[in-house]
């Protein structure tokens, strides 16, 4: 059966949209959440593996310390509160790809709890999003589906399973419900993705590449028919992995669940597949409720005490976090709202800051990715940091021209060579023969072959008219192949036609 929609504007004009989200974060440790199998991404099927990660009879799990502390770190930057005492709990769930049968996850005593995180939209808007826990367990195996049209289990002739990833450390940070965002629902929930993201990068918990599956969302979203009444049946959208996606598997959701609502008929609570290739949702399975995972304490892990002495020094090392982070960066740069705003969403401000380190001023630093390579970027289909150019020469290319050795014009002659991997650009400028003809005598020759080549145009300029004082740089410029400084041709022009 087709779904139907409705159109969103509608749709939100008529519902108050509720959403909640679920982050999981693989934590960036050397070794598993359990054992001491090595996690690195890419290695050959089943090689990263040792029997408690297979869940073989007898093997015993111990907690990797490291990932308690990357998981305190997080708690911590999300303004929550820390454990006293916290216990690992089974999950009984059959996972095809935990051959235990089990998750060993937190219950009813996560590590860190009743936190919250400001995020800010595009248009400089903050929501706060209120955090309920955020607890530690373990990751899945991955099945591969050999035999389908899709890569899913539904027409697969039969699965493969890596237990590489079964076991490695994840950190499950889990919102209220956020309320109040109406229409914006889509855009607050990428902006928390992306915070998110940003801050795990930030504490160097985890590389947090989305594209790698260290970071994934499930996204709950419900409608009401007004802020007033109870909260609506929720479906959690899985697995969303990606910035954009996750803004239009909810605004899809919201679109379907009002059609639904529309016609009198009842949105299930169930999970919920993104399609990128078709922008829609799919049925899963009927969503359990905790009851239904049937938790108890693991019986063979200790509970864990942090000492608050430790907690105190993590906390004291934390590093800036982003949001701080641009707000004294954009006071220290002189950079207006709207600037800053452009430079964060073009993923600019790590490259700007490190030009502005090498000596750029930052005006000037921000013209330069936020102008010419953000034009030569988007002509690539490139993301501004995959140019093949380094912020250290933006930095040197800048001085060249603040030092009057090279023009606008010319320097962007020079990156056009650091692009192609002609060299530095001191090389560059040797090579090409681009320096500003700095030489007065040579100049002085120039302009009085142009004056004399346009006596016309001297006796309008002695008249008062200066708008021809143009026609002259311009002569001046092609004879010394656009290697003169306008402003000084300029000078010197006037100084010889008033002689």
């Amino acid at each position: 059966m087709s779904t139907s929609l409705v159109e969103y504007d509608e749709a939100t004009e008529r519902y108050d949209p509720v959403i909640g989200i679920e982050v999981h974060v693989e934590l960036g440790t050397r070794t598993k959440m359990f054992d001491g199998a090595e996690q690195f991404f890419g290695e050959e099927p089943n090689t990263q593996i040792t029997p408690v990660s297979l869940g073989l009879p007898g093997a015993l799990p111990a907690v990797n310390g490291t990932a308690v502390e990357y998981a305190i770190r997080i708690g911590l930057a999300l303004n929550c509160g820390i454990a006293e005492s916290c216990r690992f709990a089974r999950k009984n769930y059959f996972y095809p790809d935990v051959p235990k049968n089990f998750q060993t996850s937190q219950y009813d005593e996560p590590i860190a709890h009743d936190g919250w995180v400001d995020v800010e939209l595009e248009d400089g808007t903050v929501f706060r999003v209120e955090i309920e826990r955020a607890h530690m367990e373990e990751d899945a195996g991955k099945n591969t589906h050999v035999g389908g049209a899709t890569g899913r289990i539904h027409g697969a002739t039969y699965s493969l399973v890596d237990y590489n990833r079964a076991g490695v450390p994840l950190v499950e940070i889990v919102t209220r419900p956020i309320e109040g965002v109406g229409a914006r629902a889509p855009e607050v929930a990428r902006a928390y993705v992306q915070t998110l993201r940003d801050m795990f990068r930030a504490l160097g918990v985890s590389e947090a590449r989305m594209e790698r599956g260290n970071v994934r969302a499930d996204v709950n979203v419900s409608l009401r028919p007004s802020p007033q009444a109870p909260l609506g049946t929720r479906t959690e959208t899985k697995n969303v992995n990606s910035f954009r996606s996750v803004e239009r598997a909810v605004r899809y959701e919201i679109s379907r669940q009002a059609a639904l609502l529309d016609e009198g008929r009842a949105v299930v609570q169930e999970t919920r597949h993104w399609h990128e290739d078709t922008q829609i949702t799919t049925a899963g399975r009927i969503k359990s409720d905790a009851d239904d995972y049937r938790y108890f304490p693991e019986p063979d892990l200790v509970p864990i005490v942090p000492d608050p002495a430790w907690v105190e020094e993590i906390r004291a090392s934390l590093p800036e976090l982003p949001v701080a982070r641009r707000r004294r960066l954009a006071t220290e740069w002189g950079y207006a709202d709207p600037e800053m705003r452009d430079v964060v969403n073009a993923g600019a401000i790590d490259l700007i800051e490190a030009t502005v380190v090498a000596g750029a001023a930052p005006a000037a630093a921000r013209k330069w990715w936020m102008g010419e390579l953000a034009r030569i970027a988007k002509e690539q289909g490139a993301e501004l940091g995959d140019l093949p150019v380094t912020p250290e020469q933006i930095g040197a290319l800048q001085l060249l021209v603040d030092d009057g050795r090279l023009t606008d014009k010319l320097a962007r002659q020079v990156l056009e060579g650091m692009l192609a991997g002609e060299g530095s650009p001191e090389e560059i400028v040797a090579a090409r023969g681009l320096a500003v003809v700095s030489d007065e005598g040579a100049l002085l020759t120039a302009i009085d072959e142009a004056l004399a080549a346009q006596p016309d145009v001297v006796a309008k300029i002695r008249g008062g008219n200066l708008g021809p004082v143009g026609a002259i740089i311009g002569a001046v410029m092609r004879a010394t192949r656009g290697q003169a400084d306008a402003a000084r041709v300029r000078e010197l022009v006037l100084e010889r036609v008033k002689a």
